[in-house]
């Protein structure tokens, strides 16, 4: 990391204050009768009803969502033993991937005790606190004491992710390998480097899933682990001791099927892996810097297999894909552990992900790009919104079959349904988007490029290379700027900077203020090949930018008109709105097109969209459930598979069991999550409202419908909408850029 990265790290852990997690209530406690319920004398009525009978802790407290991850410091990261207060920002990092991938609370201890058997008393006397056990960062081999004395005392899910999490996601990509390379595990040749807690793991459940012991070769740093060998040969590492008279990794890789490296940086050769055999599967998992680099294996064998822990190659193994959602199955069914038929459900669950059909709503989730089953795509990718709803089923089945779940659950499809809101909750839905950008990046125009807010915006597209930013504006200001800020960007290196002095001469048009000249700048360098989309509208009035825009760069052929779609983030899930900013009164052919660009913005983010097309009344027969109705079969006949209802009103578009009373007919079988307006008033109105009343998190407006990418937001933008805004705006340049070429090819 740089000295600028490492401050930006600080800042991070900083501001706005101390830390990454923070505790929230869940019931109000607005009054005295609020209070007499939380506390006493009400609070007593659940505590005899636990005393009297301890399942009802699950109903009653906050237990069967509650986990623990525990560390005592003595293997952090790439850091070692650095002692449980160190170790503290890792631990609330893992709290905070739980709580945004699967809505899991988490108290993060960190405990100050390197003895094994007093870590196991410590941590086994907080069980009637916690529904799970996630152990972190404890040095091997004391973890695998630690853990196993744990099962067998509590009843409660005890899970070790160093060495499960990474063990369940190897062994899910593995068997997808084998499969594309047509080997049977059985009788395939394994080579490890690194037998650690994840390496052990790892060997443990591939041998589980059916490889054989006298198959692996396991070397650590002293060699090959044989079976006569004296040199700090563990119980774990006999365990894999092979008989052998082989002593170096060199020589044990000739003709191997498989490397596993769970090792250190550079240790496995070119050589080597030209030696393996065919269509050799090469796992090499040291973070950040491989066993080999991809590139290096490619030089040598094109034919390999080749997986690491990087997200900037394909095939990521990344912990993620684990541990939120074994523990959401396993609380879910108020499990008494993690057993091995849930882990190896996990496995199949994982490998069967990635081999099926990708939906259009997740390839749209990574911009377009095609995630089919093959080398290159062994494992779902980590923002898979499918992910909870298709891995948390299978563990609590697991569990139920196996006999370890207390609370079994009786309908698994409503279940599901019920997972799909914690795609919401996480607030993930933007990461695919900035994965895809950073892909990719183009060049993006700020026309306000003088702006403190934007600057600090760029400074963030810059870090996260997001785009490469364009900055409009008088190149002294802007460089003063940013010295006085403090920040790092480096003008004509990180950044450009426009003077808008230079297109004024090109540019016969009367203005009424600077920020509409920028933003026509912006437009002509669009228009000229020099920029790819813009980022406007925080000084000025919206109409105006969008008016230059209209004029200047056109709007789609298709749809003939632009909208503006706002997307609000609630606890209950992702709300998509339309037009909140263009159209005043529109007609029903507008609201067709309007609808029809909307919907096609909600796959971009990975979901389905399900379609109101709202009014007062649900049976009215006024001029605007008439404009609704016309909208609704102009959209019949342009996408007859869309979901799409109306006219009706919100209550009932948003709850199901109001639908079912007043509608029972209705097209729209799910609740809606593309609210279409049929208005201006109503859109804006609405938007304004939800967002402040429902503390909502906002992204937007997402201008669809021109013939550029171009987002024209409001001076009341934070940071973050703009850091936000400006992704999707790669996005859509990429997306633009595709279809320029795919019609050149057609030519």
């Amino acid at each position: 990391m740089t000295e600028d990265t490492d401050k930006s790290a600080l800042d991070y852990h900083r501001f706005p204050k101390p830390g990454k997690i923070e505790i929230s209530a869940t019931k109000p406690l607005a009054n005295q009768r609020d209070l007499a319920l939380a506390y006493s004398p009400g609070v007593a009525e659940p505590c005899k009803a636990i005393a009297t009978e301890s399942r009802m802790a699950a109903e009653l407290t906050a237990r069967s969502n509650l986990v623990a991850v525990v560390t005592n410091g003595t293997a952090v990261l790439g850091l070692g033993d650095i002692g449980p207060l160190a170790a503290k920002p890792v631990m609330e990092g893992k709290a905070v991937l739980f709580k945004k991938f699967a809505g899991i609370d988490v108290f993060d201890l960190e405990i100050n005790e390197k003895d094994p058997d007093k870590l196991i008393d410590i941590i086994a006397s907080l069980e009637p606190t916690f529904g799970g056990i996630n152990l972190e960062d404890i040095r091997s081999p004391e973890c695998f004491l630690v853990e196993g004395k744990l099962r067998k005392r509590l009843k409660v899910p005890v899970f070790h992710d160093d060495q499960h999490g990474t063990a369940i996601i190897v062994a899910a990509a593995m068997i997808n390998a084998l499969k594309i390379v047509g080997k049977d595990i059985a009788k395939v040749k394994l080579v490890t480097t690194g037998a650690g807690a994840a390496g052990i793991a790892c060997l443990k459940l591939l041998v589980k899933l059916g490889m054989k012991k006298d198959n692996i070769i396991a070397v650590d740093h002293v060699g090959v682990i044989y079976k006569t060998r004296r040199a700090e040969q563990t119980p774990h590492k006999r365990m894999f001791a092979s008989n052998t008279k082989l002593r170096t990794l060199s020589d044990v890789m000739k003709d191997a099927d498989i490397f596993l490296g769970l090792s250190g940086p550079g240790v496995l050769k070119q050589e080597m892996v030209r030696s393996m055999a065919d269509n050799p599967i090469v796992f090499a998992l040291a973070n950040p810097i491989p066993e080999i680099l991809p590139e290096e294996i490619k030089a040598v064998r094109d034919d390999a297999i080749i997986a690491t822990g990087r997200s900037d190659y394909p095939n990521q193994v990344n912990n993620v894909l684990c541990f939120p959602f074994i523990f959401r199955g396993a609380l879910d069914v108020v499990a008494t552990t993690i057993n091995d038929e849930m882990k190896i459900a996990m496995v199949h669950a994982l490998a069967a992900m990635a081999t099926e059909e990708t939906p259009e709503t997740v390839v749209a989730v990574y911009g377009g790009d095609e995630l089919k089953f093959g080398r290159e795509y062994l494992i779902p990718k980590p923002f898979d919104p499918r992910l909870i709803v298709k891995l948390a089923p299978a563990i609590a089945q697991a569990a139920m079959d196996s006999g370890v779940a207390t609370r079994p659950i009786e309908d698994m499809e409503a279940y599901r349904q019920h997972l799909s809101q914690y795609v919401f909750e996480s607030v993930i839905l933007m990461k695919p988007l900035f994965e895809k950008a950073k892909s990719d990046p183009r060049r993006l125009v700020y026309a306000e490029g003088e702006q403190t807010k934007i600057l600090h915006s760029v400074q963030s597209v810059f870090d996260e290379g997001l785009a490469k930013p364009i900055l409009i504006g008088n190149p002294d200001i802007i460089e003063n700027r940013i010295k006085y800020m403090g920040l790092r960007l480096r003008p004509g290196i990180d950044i450009q900077i426009v003077d808008p002095s230079a297109y004024m001469d090109e540019m016969n048009i009367n203005f009424d203020g600077i920020s509409e000249i920028n933003t026509c700048v912006a437009t002509k360098m669009v228009e000229q090949g020099e920029a790819d989309a813009i980022i406007c509208g925080t000084d000025g009035h919206f109409h105006d930018h969008l008016a230059h825009v209209i004029r200047e760069l056109g709007v789609n052929e298709e749809y003939k008109q632009a909208a503006a779609v706002n997307v609000l983030l609630l606890k209950k899930g992702a709300y998509f709105i339309c037009d909140t900013a263009v159209t005043l009164d529109p007609t029903a052919e507008q609201i067709a097109d309007n609808t029809l660009l909307a919907a096609k913005t909600v796959q971009r983010f990975g979901l389905t969209p399900k379609v109101a097309l709202l009014s007062f009344s649900n049976e009215d027969d006024s001029e605007s459930n008439q404009k609704m109705i016309a909208a609704m079969e102009i959209i019949h006949k342009q996408n007859p598979e869309l979901e799409v209802q109306g006219p009706i009103r919100a209550d009932a578009a948003l709850l199901k069991d109001v639908r079912r009373r007043v509608l029972p007919y209705s097209k729209l079988v799910e609740n809606a999550n593309l609210l279409i307006m049929p208005n201006l008033d109503a859109a804006k109105i609405a938007y304004d409202m939800v967002k402040v009343l429902g503390e909502a998190v906002s992204i937007g407006p997402i201008l669809v419908g021109l013939n550029h990418p171009v987002h024209i937001l409001t001076p009341s933008s934070t940071v973050r909408r703009i850091v936000n805004a400006s992704a999707i705006a790669v996005v859509d340049a990429q997306i633009k850029a595709h279809e320029s070429q795919s019609l050149l090819e057609t030519i």
